[in-house]
């Protein structure tokens, strides 16, 4: 029987998930001050992004099912500490080779925001495996949501180089917390770690709704990183000419999808996932259609980005539970490939949202990123059959049952 979370614990978790994955997105807002004090082209510096997703989804396919044989204490820590130090070969980087390479291991090192995940919908009491995991799905996205601001500002403040100091040093007392208070208890496994991995392919062809829930979770994180990037250079540009700070400003928009997150998490308890994710998709949908004419409005691109946050972030909580409950105790290993494929979409958009934006302009690529959406919400909608309920007491009596056998 998988043991609950210390009192707290959720929230620890969800802490931090929100500080390891801000540092995927916190020097976005700095991206041209890194370029001009590397003295090397925007183009370049802007790959940055593109580093730290394709650390992300390395650490996805290698470190996540770790979560099926080492102890949440044991391994959270390791990886929190890990990301510590890559942060600070960044800071130290003296050139755009290095610190891409730094921005590898640090996506690597911050794909822990997954493991928290996880570690919550693992141990989460009878049918509350929802709510476990929305809550650290908020903190995650109170991360990525503030990352851009607070990033942004230490970097006007101090630098960008004290800016990545200053998250290195949050990772050491996330780490130090993690070793304290994070449950001991090692995942029973019948297989080795290699066996693990080598399983983890089949696991696609003979789960459906994972195919499913990666092929419309794919879509709606290509889009949101296509619409933040190509913002993110929109508006360091004339005619807007920001800075960071100001850039980092935009993403406390975003705070519609924080705010919602604990709702989004009791309806999944109590709902299939798929209404949830549903809904959830075509408001980030409206909030796109917003966008495409909205930059001129400061309200209509406060309303869009509030509504494309708020709807992504909604859709992956409920998405996460569903993959989840699939199979508990092997949580690790679907939420590890269901997150390497997540991920590669996102990368995807990353790398598009700059040509895209150059191509087509900011309407041209917001355009394609309601497209994106839409379909997902259209897959979603006629995807064959129901999953399974992320929290309800049928999933949870067999989640109980499984943990027993």
């Amino acid at each position: 029987m998988t043991r609950p979370l210390p009192p707290g614990g959720t929230c620890l978790l969800a802490a931090i998930a929100g500080t390891a994955i801000a540092n995927n997105y916190a020097i976005q807002p700095a991206l041209t001050t890194v370029a001009a004090d590397l003295r090397v082209p925007l183009s370049v510096i802007g790959l940055v992004p593109t580093a730290a997703l394709a650390g992300c989804m390395t650490g996805f396919a290698l470190l996540l099912p770790l979560a099926d044989h080492i102890a949440p204490h044991r391994l959270v820590t390791a990886q929190l500490t890990a990301l510590a130090a890559a942060l600070a070969l960044a800071a130290a980087a003296p050139g755009p080779i290095s610190l891409l390479a730094a921005y590898v291991l640090i996506g690597s090192a911050a794909s822990v925001a997954a493991q928290a995940s996880n570690i919550a919908g693992r141990h989460a009491p009878l049918g509350r495996r929802g709510a476990g995991v929305a809550t650290v799905a908020a903190g995650m996205s109170a991360g990525i949501l503030l990352s851009r601001l607070v990033g942004g500002s230490l970097t006007e403040v101090l630098g960008w180089q004290r800016m990545l100091v200053v998250f290195a040093a949050l990772a050491l007392l996330g780490a130090i917390a993690a070793h304290l208070l994070l449950p001991r208890q090692r995942p029973r496994s019948e297989h080795s770690y290699r066996t693990t991995l080598a399983s983890l392919p089949p696991l696609l062809r003979h789960h459906p709704q994972l195919r499913l829930a990666v092929v419309i979770g794919g879509l709606w994180y290509f889009a949101f990183n296509v619409v933040w990037v190509a913002l993110t250079l929109t508006l360091a540009k004339p005619p807007h000419a920001l800075g960071p700070a100001a850039i980092g400003l935009y993403s406390l928009a975003g705070l519609l999808g924080f705010i919602a997150l604990p709702f989004t998490g009791r309806l999944t308890d109590r709902y299939a996932p798929r209404a949830v994710i549903a809904v959830a998709t075509l408001t980030a949908a409206a909030g796109t259609a917003l966008l495409v004419t909205g930059l001129k409005t400061p309200p209509a691109a406060a309303g869009g980005l509030a509504l494309l946050d708020g709807g992504c972030f909604a859709a992956q909580a409920a998405n996460q539970s569903r993959v989840i409950a699939l199979d508990p105790q092997r949580s690790g290993s679907l939420s590890s490939i269901y997150l390497v494929l997540y991920f590669t979409m996102g990368a995807i958009g990353t790398a598009l949202a700059a040509p895209l934006l150059d191509t087509v302009g900011w309407q041209g690529t917001t355009i394609t990123a309601l497209a994106a959406l839409l379909l997902a919400a259209l897959l979603g909608l006629i995807g064959a059959g129901n999953p399974p309920r992320s929290g309800g007491a049928k999933a949870a009596v067999l989640s109980r049952v499984r943990g027993n056998e």
